[in-house]
């Protein structure tokens, strides 16, 4: 099977991922796709296929060459709630010619919208139907490791260490890396699969935190609210106001971090605030924490002890730091893909990743690319040579590092 079947197939099962579940996998669904890749596998000839009580699938290819370091390739099988991934169904326009690709009557992928596609002309493009996400993050990085393995195992001939495999629940809300057995998965590096376009490799991120508020008002009846009321709506906005707008995510790129109000609801006794704080640099996201520390410190202090509780949890770390001791592993990639004609795009993801938090539990794991576009939404897309030369890019990187 190549993999645009593979991917055809995976992306008409409904894996979607749901927000603040306690279990994992969040939705129960997301067995269905794990419990097929284990027989897939198993099918390969890979009898140690396995599914745990969590819906991670893992699987290894034993070493056929001494002395080779244990590479391990991992993508996610869930896909983002935020867009349909009910009753999915992909569409290949062969050839594509560089015009409009309309998804359905009200829905359509413009290079005037998305100037990215024009890259593309001549090839053969998968879309959804206009009313669903594609799933291309991440099952094209599903279908692209279930090829590597299919070609490993029909072609002894191939040299290559311990070759481990992982495809975990739930990334897309955050969890991704929560109960992954490191120790069992059993490689000594490895790389996600769950990039973007053709060519990126990622081992920057964001450094990440959260921040929850309770902001404690007083009500009065208004007509004998004077210097009694304490109406928290309005202290909250004080609160948002002494933050640095020029940090908010809509002035920012690049290495440029962030303090994001991502919700707020209350009345006159209580509000409530989430904001997620971002940055590359860890001096920078330090100062960030500290600014909103400081801040909920003068409402206190002006409002009365308690009127602001203010709760900072970090969430991950940047895996730059976790990387640059073992760069072989983006050195390999960048000659693997220029060798292959690609040209390696490295870029800092402003977001974070599963191998951000495998990083820091002790298997440095940059990601790569996986060929798709637009994620998360009803314009995603995927060129189907793009898969292939991803599939190309990984055998790639096996045969390099069992000949170093």
């Amino acid at each position: 099977m190549d993999v645009l079947s593979r991917f055809i197939n995976y992306a008409r099962i409904d894996t979607a991922s749901k927000d603040d579940m306690d279990c994992i996998p969040s939705t129960e669904k997301q067995f269905n796709l794990g419990k097929l890749l284990v027989e897939e596998l198993q099918a390969l000839g890979v009898p140690n296929a396995r599914i745990d009580e969590h819906g991670y699938v893992y699987a290894h290819i034993d070493a056929n060459k001494e002395g080779v370091p244990a590479y391990g390739f991992i993508a996610h099988m869930d896909t983002s709630p935020d867009a349909s991934g009910k009753n999915v169904e992909p569409r290949i326009v062969k050839c594509y010619d560089g015009g409009d690709i309309k998804l359905n009557d009200s829905t359509t992928i413009s290079p005037a919208e998305f100037p990215s596609i024009e890259r593309y002309i001549g090839q053969d493009i998968v879309v959804a139907n206009g009313t669903t996400l594609l799933g291309a993050d991440d099952k094209a990085g599903v279908a692209e490791i279930m090829t590597l393995v299919q070609t490993l195992m029909n072609d002894p001939t191939i040299k290559h260490g311990k070759i481990c495999i992982a495809f975990t629940p739930d990334e897309e809300v955050g969890r991704g890396s929560d109960m992954f057995d490191v120790k069992g998965f059993g490689a000594d590096y490895a790389y996600t699969v769950d990039g973007g376009e053709l060519g990126e490799i990622e081992y920057e991120n964001f450094n990440a935190a959260s921040a929850n508020i309770v902001v404690h008002g007083r009500g009065i009846h208004p007509g004998s609210a004077k210097d009694k009321m304490i109406n928290s709506i309005h202290v909250a906005n004080e609160f948002d106001a002494m933050l640095p707008s020029a940090q908010r995510p809509e002035y920012t790129e690049n290495y440029e971090g962030f303090i994001h109000l991502t919700d707020i609801n209350g009345d006159i006794e209580s509000t409530h605030m989430h904001y997620i704080i971002r940055d590359h640099d860890f001096t920078k996201f330090t100062e960030k924490k500290r600014v909103m520390q400081a801040a909920a410190d003068y409402i206190n202090l002006r409002y009365g002890s308690g009127t602001l509780e203010l709760a900072i949890t970090d969430s991950y770390y940047n895996m730059k730091e976790k990387i640059t001791p073992h760069m072989h592993l983006i050195d390999n990639v960048c000659r693997v893909m220029r060798e292959l004609g690609v040209e390696p795009i490295i870029n800092p993801v402003r977001g974070g990743t599963d191998g951000a938090r495998l990083s820091y539990m002790g298997l440095p794991c940059p990601n790569i690319c996986t060929g798709g576009h637009n994620f998360h939404g009803r314009y995603e897309y995927i060129p189907v040579q793009s898969m292939e030369k991803v599939c190309d890019i990984l055998l790639s990187i096996v045969k390099l590092v069992a000949e170093q």
